[in-house]
């Protein structure tokens, strides 16, 4: 069972949202899911990205594939992500 990491299409005409789902290979592009991960929305103007990278992580060490859009939107959440972590650090430290 080969599986990717890839994007599939939610949302409206017009209006495309995404879900980055990890699905077998040869499955349809809108088809069953093993997992989502987050979503990605393109026309959004403040968070166009929710990821689970830990999850994403996860998959790719048990051989999953990301295509080349997933990969990049996987590598822009490791980058906001230690901001994120950063923040709640600080906020546990001054508690």
């Amino acid at each position: 069972m080969a599986l990717k990491i890839r994007l599939s299409r939610i949302g409206t005409t017009h209006a495309p949202v995404y879900h980055v789902v990890v699905a077998e290979a040869r499955s349809r592009r809108d088809g069953r899911a093993a997992e989502i991960l987050g979503t990605y929305n393109p026309r959004a103007k403040g968070e166009q990205l929710t990821l689970n990278v830990e999850r994403a992580d996860y998959w790719i060490s048990q051989g999953a594939k990301p295509t080349d859009t997933a990969n990049s939107l996987i590598k822009q959440a490791r980058k906001a992500a230690p901001a994120a972590t950063t923040e709640v650090a600080a906020a546990e430290t001054e508690a």
